[in-house]
């Protein structure tokens, strides 16, 4: 249900542009988002910070590639988004100390502190490497190009997230005598 929950906007946006382009889709993805924070909200009793800042995020930037009819206000939201989540992490890991992975986490997977470490350099790059590749296929392909884009590389957050997986699986501690 949760995955339904997660993907339906994007799925919505995809089917929005096949039929009616780009600004329509921009719209539904608008809607879709409100009501995917709403649906998460009433099941959590909570937005967490990311959802949060997405829902800002699609919000403005949708706005401003409806109002000012220009598509790549839309096509940068991503970007903005990957590289936001980059500074966080670093800001909070380097420059406060604080590993906000493991703060989120933590109550639920016992890693040794190297290991979390690690995790959030993982996805440091990760998420810088997104933002770059989602800034490059904006800047330098069409809208079409970009909307492929985004479909397929689904496979690039499905693939990262395997890979940490296994990485943590090979530190989890086990708590059975």
């Amino acid at each position: 249900m949760r995955l339904l929950i997660d993907f339906f906007p994007i799925a919505l946006f995809f089917l929005a542009y096949q039929w009616q382009g780009i600004y329509a889709a921009t719209a539904v993805l608008m809607a879709a988002t409100v009501v995917q924070m709403g649906l998460i909200y009433a099941i959590d009793r909570r937005l967490q910070a990311v959802q949060k800042i997405t829902l800002l995020l699609v919000l403005v930037f949708g706005a401003l590639t409806l109002l000012l009819h220009d598509d790549r206000f839309i096509k940068w939201k991503p970007t903005v988004l990957y590289g936001a989540i980059a500074l966080a992490l670093a800001a909070a890991l380097w420059g406060w100390k604080k590993n906000v992975l493991q703060l989120l986490l933590g109550s639920q997977l016992r890693l040794p502190t190297r290991v979390w470490s690690r995790l959030t350099q993982a996805w440091i790059g990760y998420c810088l490497f997104m933002a770059a590749l989602n800034a490059y296929v904006a800047a330098f392909y069409s809208t079409d190009a970009w909307v492929d884009f985004k479909l397929w590389g689904y496979i690039f957050p499905v693939l990262f997230l395997v890979g940490q997986g296994f990485y943590v699986a090979r530190h989890l501690k086990d708590d059975t005598p």
